[in-house]
């Protein structure tokens, strides 16, 4: 029994050292793959996790309630589902001066000692003591933005204009606000005396509410209580599923892509193994029917093969565990607050490794089937012609060509598995470059994005007016509409949205609309995918909203691609809200002329007394899918190379004693390496192209129903340019000829014995 196994791990070990190259490669295919399956689900579950380790760890609360006065918090306290209050605390908002930037900032009150609920979490520094007034704790995702730290300075101006220099004595982090900048705005905690400071007015203060419930299902219907028992008091409403999802969208389309490309890479993956293995049983008939003749049984050689073939597979899926672990703890920081649970973690290894055993063990049992007999045959089915190769001799091709193209599908479940082995890879590494195309246009196109406009203009110390007229006197500036954006509490009152007026019902915004219209009088208006998800309404209804205690009753005509708050935005007239909303607008959006530099006008207008904030393309915070789509690329191209490389090894074992006969009928070695070339490179040339084709037809559609999904709405999708997809078939073609012309060349100089059959 001892001898036998020593003889089976000899003939393994014997067999891997001679293809070392194609092991190598198998390894490092599935090992991207798996890399790729784990961050992505790392990614997918860190789209939740962060929050939800957030909300638990500070006991935040589920809904904040905005109201202008104090609330009567017993008759909160006693609503149905309410476990305990946050608050009431007072807020108020302000401008911050740092470094030449000025940015809007929330104060909110917060008592010196850490309250039981919506308790932040200290990360740096220090937290409020009485002893030091004008000290405040800064959200981090804020602080870092505007870079700064514990003991940095920075000025902050109040509503009256009056300026006053505070002090960050720490940073935190909170479950009850999202990361800045994708929540605005910033948020700092002090206390009350510093508040009383910076805003003595009690009528430009707001409170703020916190309710922590028993069961977060009833959120919406505790919303409804607590509004009808403030009646009018209410201004606006955050729940617990606002945070979640702002913070939550980035890493879920970046994870969503990953699996994508992952699952799609494990199923080509699983192909190229099974190529793999069912050629290097071809090409072993002869040593698996002389260990038969010796004594191995079927199980025995079964066995063999399947340790052989499976053992790369899952050192492949081991090397792509720790790489996904290093990558995950070292490359992403902190942005992974959560590391990936026990459960998916396993599900993915046993799934791929399942996989792995799975794709070896058919061309392992087939294997096993080989009869005892030392002289068993290796050679393709011969007999009659294909009609590949009655076409090329109808065109009358280059012999060589015709004698390769007739060899090319001659064994037909390898060619085919070559094929779809490489089509797979190509159709994704095409829909990459959709996604690649896509993030081009936007930064090429922002207007295509809702950002027509480059800079936002507010006054500052200035009236509105005198801030359009400085505005428009640039240059450069070529239009600026006024704007507002408030929050608006949706039917039902159970949460708010959103409400961006921008332009005039006679003089819109540019709104990028994909379906339906633009609005063009007043009670008219668009809306994001989100929002139309969100309120259950389609193109042509009507929405009654309540904005600063004014109901607004609009209709819908049309949708746009809004890449902000989900999707959850509606968009309207400046005319169409209250005059109390209206006047003075709170900003101006200004279009620039073509080709003029954003950064340098915003400059000369800061210059002027104006606060100046330049808009931020999607585009710039997709930027490292970019990063993923060239690693993916790669990882693909490795499983692509496998394929070819099996491909290429067993066509030169099927026609080994064939190549003597083709110089002894006359044809030269190149002609010789020509034929070999074209069996080899014609079906990878016809996975190329069929996977190209399919994937310019799917990345489109694939990429907007992302958006749909996510709430910025169809419409954004573009597929490759004529241009990059030329330049993506012919590396492509040209890559598979080449790696099929290294071993052919070697075998036609080769000097091959003609031998009887």
């Amino acid at each position: 029994m001892i001898t036998t196994r020593t003889a089976e791990l000899r003939w393994i070990r014997a067999d891997l050292r001679a293809r070392r190259g194609q092991a190598a490669l198998t390894v490092l295919a599935v090992a991207g793959i798996v890399t790729a399956l784990i961050i992505a689900a790392t990614l997918l579950e860190d789209g939740t996790n962060p929050w939800r380790g957030l909300f638990q760890r500070s006991n935040s609360a589920h809904i904040w309630i905005h109201s202008k006065d104090v609330p009567d918090v017993s008759a909160l306290r006693q609503l149905k589902g309410v476990t305990d209050i946050a608050g009431p605390y007072r807020s108020a908002p302000a401008t911050l001066v740092a470094h030449g930037r000025r940015v809007p900032i929330t104060l909110q009150e917060t008592p010196a000692a850490f309250p039981a609920v919506a308790r932040p979490l200290l990360r740096e520094g220090r937290w409020l003591d009485v002893r030091t007034p004008n000290a405040v704790v800064v959200e981090r995702s804020f602080a870092r933005a505007l870079g700064l730290r514990p003991g940095s300075p920075f000025t902050v101006t109040g509503l009256n204009g009056a300026t006053h220099t505070l002090t960050v004595a720490g940073l935190a982090e909170s479950g009850d606000q999202g990361f800045y900048p994708e929540w605005t705005p910033g948020l700092a905690w002090t206390l009350a005396q510093t508040l009383n400071v910076v805003e003595p007015a009690p009528g430009r203060t707001e409170t703020v509410t916190g309710l922590r419930l028993a069961d977060p299902a009833t959120t919406d219907l505790v919303v409804q209580r607590a509004v009808f028992t403030m009646r009018n008091q209410v201004q606006r409403v955050t729940t617990w599923r606002e945070v979640r999802a702002s913070m939550e969208l980035d890493n879920r389309l970046l994870g969503l892509l990953l699996a994508l490309f992952g699952v799609a890479g494990l199923v080509a993956a699983a192909l190229a193994l099974a190529n793999a293995a069912g050629g290097r049983v071809l090409m072993q008939l002869r040593d698996i029917a002389t260990l038969k003749s010796l004594g191995f049984t079927r199980g025995q050689v079964v066995r063999m093969l399947v340790i052989e073939h499976g053992t790369l597979g899952l050192l492949g899926i081991a090397a792509g565990a720790l790489v996904a672990r290093l990558i995950t703890t070292y490359a992403m920081g902190e942005s992974v607050v959560v590391p990936l649970s026990a459960g998916p973690l396993s599900a993915i290894l046993v799934g791929t490794s399942l996989t792995v055993l799975a794709a070896v063990l058919i061309p392992a049992w087939r294997g096993g089937r080989t009869p005892p007999i030392p002289a068993a045959p290796a050679a393709p089915p011969r007999g009659h012609l294909s009609r590949l190769a009655r076409v090329a001799l109808l065109v009358r091709l280059p012999p060589a060509l015709v004698l390769g193209a007739r060899d090319a599908f001659t064994r037909r479940t390898p060619a085919a598995l070559t094929l779809c082995g490489i089509a797979i890879p190509m159709m994704m590494i095409t829909i990459g470059l959709g996604c690649w195309t896509t993030l081009d246009d936007f930064i090429r196109h922002p207007e295509s994005v809702g950002q027509a406009a480059a800079l936002t203009v507010r006054p500052a110390e200035l009236t509105a007016e005198e801030a359009r007229q400085r505005a428009m006197a640039d240059p450069d500036v070529v239009a600026a509409y006024p704007g507002a954006e408030l929050d608006a509490l949706v039917p039902w009152q159970t949460r708010t949205v959103r409400t961006r007026a921008l332009g005039l019902s006679s003089d819109p915004y540019p709104f990028p609309v994909v379906e339906g219209r633009m609005f063009a009088d007043r009670g008219e208006a668009v809306a994001g995918q989100g929002l139309l998800d969100l309120l259950g309404v389609q193109i042509g209804d009507r929405v009654r909203v309540t904005i600063g205690g004014t109901p607004l009753i609009v209709r819908i005509v049309g949708r746009v691609v809004e890449p902000e708050q989900d999707g959850e935005v509606l968009s309207l007239g400046l005319d169409s809200l209250a005059a109390k909303d209206a006047e003075p607008p709170q900003f101006y959006a200004l279009v620039l002329r073509p080709g003029a530099d954003a950064a340098q006008v915003r400059a000369r207008l800061q210059g002027q007394g104006l606060e100046v904030a330049q808009a931020v393309n999607p585009a710039d915070r997709l930027a490292v899918i970019r990063v993923i789509i060239i690693a993916l690329v790669a990882v693909l191209a490795l499983i692509g190379l496998a394929s070819l490389l099996t491909a290429s090894a067993l066509g030169l074992r099927d026609h080994v004693l064939d190549l003597a006969v083709l110089k002894a009928m006359g044809l030269t070695p190149r002609q010789v390496m020509a034929t070999l070339v074209t069996a080899t490179g014609l079906p990878a040339a016809v996975g190329v192209v069929l996977g190209a084709a399919a994937g310019a037809f799917w990345s489109r559609w694939l990429i907007d129903l992302e958006g749909r999904g996510s709430g910025v709405g169809a419409g954004i999708g573009r597929a490759p340019t004529p241009g990059m997809l030329a330049a993506a078939l012919l590396i492509a073609i040209g890559a598979a000829l080449l790696v099929a012309l290294i071993p052919a060349r070697r075998a036609a100089r080769a000097q091959v014995p003609v031998t009887a059959r």
